[in-house]
């Protein structure tokens, strides 16, 4: 029976109801999210359920992780529609700061992301994964859970996130999870609310080209830069407009590729019209064909 999420806003309440729930001996999952809940979203949720007594979900849209320019002030914000979709998955908590609450006043303190942000989104967004890498500790403080679970959309994000728990030894378990899209390919994402009838029929290309990719490796190609070239021109020819990146790297420290010799990822982040997309697709082939 659906019922409504008991929601925090001071983390320091937040914390003391999780430790209070694991002296219990029950197993807590967290979800971070910036709110704005889809499908992809609550995938996450319920893959917590699977085996997680308790299920914590954030909802913060952090504004470190934004660069002048980007769109932080226009970012979708709809709480009451988040924690409606969230009361189908009782029991769930909701933590829902304010920006004081995760940023007191006067705060200077930031964790410098790993060198695998340095890449990719890195090079398009400098100060993104810095903001990323701060705020996840701040919520695996406020919020101690046992495990928590990231969508592989966001690929880079997540090895950033397993890079830095690694190295800090922070004592939580990171499940990644599949990636979820619409029933025509594309990722969900809460920016796909941004794109046009036009401009979402031109974004399918993405994906679509992702998955041409996944087929000519699968039949065995091995040439990394002829499948980069055919990947933008693929976006080129149906009207994407900015391409910032389209990569074939090794899944583990994201560095380009030239053959194809192993599992890979191909990544990819482009503009369709005003609207930053980012997708990828891991693939997990056999050396010896």
């Amino acid at each position: 029976m659906a019922a409504p999420p008991r929601v925090f806003h001071e983390p320091a309440q937040l914390r003391a109801e999780i430790r209070r729930v694991q002296a219990d001996g029950k197993r807590v999952g967290l979800v971070p999210t910036m709110g704005a809940l889809h499908p992809g979203h609550l995938s996450l949720v319920a893959e917590s359920q699977k085996s997680c007594d308790l299920t914590v979900v954030t909802i913060f849209v952090n504004p470190t992780q934004f660069a002048p320019g980007e769109d932080f002030a226009k970012y979708p914000r709809t709480l009451d529609a988040d924690l409606e979709l969230l009361s189908e998955f009782a029991p769930v908590w909701a933590l829902v700061p304010e920006v004081d609450a995760m940023y007191p006043p006067g705060s200077t303190t930031e964790v410098k992301a790993p060198e695998i942000a340095l890449p990719l989104e890195g090079i398009f967004r400098p100060i993104h994964f810095d903001g990323v890498a701060t705020i996840v500790l701040k919520l695996f403080q406020v919020a101690p859970a046992d495990a928590a679970f990231f969508g592989q959309k966001d690929y880079q994000q997540v090895r950033v996130i397993e890079e830095m728990v690694r190295d800090l030894i922070v004592p939580i378990e990171i499940v990644r999870c599949p990636i979820v899209r619409e029933a025509d390919g594309l990722a969900m994402s809460s920016r796909n609310r941004y794109l046009s009838p036009e401009e979402r029929e031109i974004a399918l290309s993405i994906s679509r080209s992702l998955h041409d990719a996944v087929r000519q490796i699968e039949s065995g190609e091995v040439n990394a830069r002829l499948l980069r070239d055919e990947i933008e021109q693929a976006l080129r020819g149906a009207g994407v407009g900015e391409i910032d990146y389209v990569s074939v790297a090794c899944p583990r420290t994201l560095k380009s590729v030239e053959t194809i010799e192993g599992d890979v990822v191909i990544l990819v982040a482009a503009k369709v019209g005003t609207t930053r997309l980012i997708d990828n697709v891991l693939v997990s082939f056999p050396v010896s064909q």
